[in-house]
């Protein structure tokens, strides 16, 4: 089995699911278990140094602290997470790949706000999940295509062209893409 851990999926325009239409979802965990990931090119309304005034923690007017909070996906849209380069690791922090971590502990956050945390980072509230099976079948329905992952689309490219540029790791131009399946 071929699991997709460390991998972007890139909805495709067919997608029907408003809440993953036109998202970049990197994949943190998959296995037979299930999958977890987080969207990286949606944003909330709020914006770090708000959660960390809601965790009693001193922003200290970091420029960090201005950064949007992303929109990690529909679960638990309550709790906080960290997508952030691997260069350190938290009590609570998911390898992915090489190169990026994933922390849902609070330490992070205090952290960030003393500014020693991970040099390059994303605030992200809640996550995208599926069941045993759930994405592979979303897979064969032609719901996502699959990507390398490349940080610099994370943390370096404007949210609003990260699905463009997403898709373009494996050589499509998603907007050639008809939203309609064809059978032969």
């Amino acid at each position: 089995m071929s699991w997709l851990t460390n991998q972007f999926l890139v909805a495709m325009p067919s997608m029907s699911d408003s809440i993953f239409e036109r998202t970049v979802v990197l994949i943190c965990m998959h296995d037979e278990d299930g999958a977890l990931g987080i969207v990286v090119n949606r944003i909330t309304e709020l914006l770090l140094e708000d959660i960390l005034k809601e965790l009693d923690l001193d922003s200290n007017e970091h420029p960090e602290t201005k950064l949007p909070v992303h929109f990690g996906g529909p679960c638990q849209v309550e709790r906080g997470l960290v997508l952030h380069d691997a260069s350190k690791s938290w009590a609570s922090t998911i390898q992915v790949g090489n190169d990026l971590g994933l922390t849902m502990s609070k330490d992070v956050l205090e952290a960030i706000s003393e500014n020693r945390g991970p040099d390059f980072f994303l605030p992200v509230l809640g996550f995208a999940g599926w069941e045993s099976e759930q994405l592979e079948s979303e897979m064969q329905n032609n719901m996502w295509l699959s990507a390398p992952v490349d940080s610099s689309i994370i943390f370096d490219t404007p949210i609003q062209e990260r699905w463009h540029k997403a898709a373009s790791l494996v050589g499509i131009d998603i907007d050639t893409i008809s939203s309609v399946a064809g059978h032969a």
